[in-house]
């Protein structure tokens, strides 16, 4: 009790340093109760309804698991479905991992600090799952592992803690969806998420958002890569959502460690979103890069930015581009720090929006109008992702296909 105590108030006082970054939300205004949900076998994946596969889909998953390694499916606060097809590969859920192997132990919390704010102490307090994916030293994941967090029941708080782990010369791809049914209105979701590159290890984490217009989402995420590893981590997010505060930070910790954030977001009108990512170069050799797209058709857009270059010999560059349709605000804050003589950082950012010249250019070549604002959005859209494989990039280019017609 006396743990729980202090965690609440140190949650408390940290509510007005995190302010700063997006609106507080009233966590006591949303359910924490456990939902009971039945586990799935493979035929019940496939016979759920049409309508909810839909969804399912626009967030990366797959309900016939083709081209998959593994599959971790959460149902509110319930893991309904849990598997790994390749040896090399656990996938575990969190709570379960935590009862049963004493290894996980040295992962959880160990990056992420359950003090930093008002959702950490949550995402400790309240925790329901989340997941363990681990690639043992050596193992490549042939197909990626996908992941899903799914809100059902409305009104829920679903807080969540999840462990990556890329072993000693390990390949590991993962497609991360998150989304709500399509009869939900409201919720919350609060999620911790700690990344572990280890020594010439290659870890891509693609998250795809799909959630509701009053949708509330606070993910908490850091990474420790060590020497010759390569961190990608790639965020989309095309759909309406009330508010999403996130800035991943990332620690380059060994020499020739490489990190890559790439981010596609559309705001639309009544969503803000507070996004971005920050890395630190701590050993000779280290590369960053983190790269932004964003569209706004009324919503409202911060996307940060923030390199720091503790040593010589390291090279970083931060851009972000904004495209301005139906009004709204987009807010570009890139930072760069340097520490020693030798760091090579640089910036570039720009906001504007569709030139007339080139809709007309399009238009004159046989397309309506709007058929030409389309092919210009897909065209600012499209981030070439070096390093990814074939699947992954399908994904991509799938949901910024199926969104299209909604950012219109």
């Amino acid at each position: 009790m006396h743990r729980l105590a202090e965690l609440k108030e140190k949650a408390a006082l940290a509510k007005d340093k995190q302010a700063a970054l997006g609106p507080d939300i009233d966590l006591a205004m949303f359910d924490k109760a456990p939902v009971p949900h039945k586990y799935l076998a493979d035929e019940d994946m496939c016979a759920l309804p049409a309508e909810e596969q839909t969804h399912l889909v626009m967030a990366g998953l797959d309900v016939t698991k083709k081209e998959r390694s593994g599959t971790f499916f959460q149902k509110d606060t319930s893991v309904i479905h849990c598997e790994t097809k390749q040896e090399g590969i656990e996938v575990i859920p969190i709570r379960k991992a935590l009862e049963q192997h004493d290894w996980v132990r040295e992962y959880y919390w160990k990056l992420a600090s359950v003090e930093t704010d008002k959702y950490t102490a949550a995402a400790e307090l309240d925790l329901h799952d989340g997941y363990v994916i681990r690639a043992l030293p050596g193992s490549k994941t042939v197909y990626p592992i996908q992941a899903c967090l799914y809100l059902d029941k409305d009104g829920l708080q679903q807080t969540v803690h999840n462990l990556i782990i890329a072993e000693e010369g390990a390949e590991l791809h993962i497609i991360s969806g998150c989304a709500t049914s399509p009869h939900l209105k409201r919720g919350v979701h609060v999620g911790i998420s700690e990344f572990f590159v280890k020594k010439n290890a290659k870890l891509s984490f693609t998250m795809i958002h799909n959630w509701a217009e009053d949708m509330q989402v606070r993910p908490r995420s850091v990474a420790r890569v060590e020497a010759g590893g390569l961190f990608l981590n790639n965020y989309i997010c095309m759909k309406p959502v009330k508010s999403l505060q996130m800035y991943p930070t990332t620690y380059l910790e060994g020499e020739d460690s490489v990190a890559r954030f790439y981010s596609i977001i559309v705001g639309s009108a009544g969503s803000e979103y507070d996004v971005g990512g920050r890395v630190f170069l701590k050993k000779p050799g280290c590369r960053a890069e983190i790269v932004a797209r964003a569209i706004s058709n009324g919503g409202k857009i911060i996307a940060r930015g923030h390199l720091v270059g503790e040593v010589p010999d390291i090279k970083a560059h931060l851009e972000c581009k904004g495209l301005l349709l139906n009004g709204g605000v987009i807010h570009a804050i890139p930072e760069l720090e340097g520490h020693a003589d030798g760091v090579e950082l640089s910036h570039e950012a720009a906001v504007g929006k569709i030139a007339q010249e080139e809709i007309s250019y399009l238009m004159s070549r046989g397309l309506s109008e709007d058929e030409a604002v389309s092919t210009i959005v897909r065209g600012f859209l499209s981030v070439d992702i070096p390093g990814l494989p074939e699947q992954l990039k399908a994904e991509i280019d799938r949901a910024i296909e199926a969104s299209d017609k909604d950012v219109m």
